[in-house]
């Protein structure tokens, strides 16, 4: 960095701020001394200058809010991810062309970030029974939200050659604050109020769940980074089953739950082993360590 801008706090606008690993990262990049300006989604959020409002399916909103930020660094994480949404053709609205809007603003006001981290998802890969998917693997997309997610990976490859892109695909990750219709959090929630039963699909098959946290230190690691035009999975390599899961809380709690099978949150789809290789992510950020899954769950379930 030139003496010049020495003084200069770097900027980084951060959409989906406010969501689950939003706020982990953004504490991250202040802790670092970012200026952080987070994107807010509501017509009637009052703005500030490290806060702006953005409707992402915009184009006009996302030119108004690269034009004010001018930001060093942008990570999009703002999606809609959950897969039951009712509104299939939403997924595209904001999911494809959000993020297109967000890369032509860009080119429309003339500014070139140093690194833009998009957010994808492991879901990409689809109905894949493996214990080690990297990147290579082909993109099967079983549904509206992964479908979404494959088509804008599709489009921004094709900015790689204008912008410093990564495009990051998380695999299933938890931690505090997390909602409790995710598994691990209502797994934590039954046992922390000590819940005589619970109600779970399949308990045996397997995931590699990372920390929040640790995803939120890959992500600013790789904006770090000289990374660009590349796709990294974000993810441990070691998967867990939910029966290992109850077992380990029901050690760390010394509470033992009764588990009722509802056929209902049986999927015939279900993917018995879904685990990445963070080989790729190791080798591009190094530093970057996993937290065990086990100290995970100690701290989901101290809170």
């Amino acid at each position: 960095m030139s003496s010049f801008h020495a003084n200069q706090p770097i900027r980084t606008l951060v959409t989906g701020a406010s969501g689950f690993t939003g706020r982990y990262l953004v504490d991250n990049l202040l802790g670092r001394g970012h200026t952080v300006i987070e994107t807010v989604a509501g017509r009637n959020e009052l703005e500030t200058p490290t806060r702006l409002r953005l409707d992402i399916t915009s184009p006009d909103a996302c030119r108004r809010v690269i034009e004010t930020a001018r930001p060093d660094y942008i990570v999009h994480l703002a999606a809609i991810s959950f897969v039951g949404h009712n509104d299939p053709l939403d997924f595209y609205r904001v999911n494809v062309i959000g993020t297109l809007n967000l890369l032509e603003a860009c080119a429309a006001v003339g500014h070139t970030p140093r690194k833009l981290l998009i957010a994808s998802s492991a879901n990409v890969y689809g109905n894949v029974t493996s214990d080690a998917i990297d990147e290579t693997f082909p993109v099967t997309p079983v549904n509206h939200y992964a479908a979404s997610k494959a088509a804008m990976e599709t489009m921004v490859r094709t900015w790689f050659d204008r912008l410093p892109i990564v495009i990051v695909r998380p695999f299933n990750y938890t931690g505090r604050g997390q909602a409790s219709n995710f598994l691990v959090p209502k797994i934590v929630e039954h046992f922390a109020r000590r819940e005589p039963a619970i109600e779970l699909g399949n308990i045996d098959v397997a995931r590699d769940f990372s920390d929040v946290r640790y995803v939120a230190n890959a992500y600013e690691a790789l904006l770090d980074s000289g990374v660009a035009s590349e796709t990294v999975n974000v993810c441990t390599g070691t998967p867990y089953t939910l029966r290992e899961i109850l077992s380990a809380a029901s050690d760390l709690t010394g509470h033992e739950l009764e588990i009722q099978v509802n056929p209902a949150f049986v999927r015939q789809t279900d993917v018995k082993m879904l685990a990445g290789s963070p080989a790729k992510l190791r080798s591009l950020v190094p530093k970057v360590d996993a937290i065990p899954f086990m100290d995970t769950l100690r701290w989901m379930l101290a809170a």
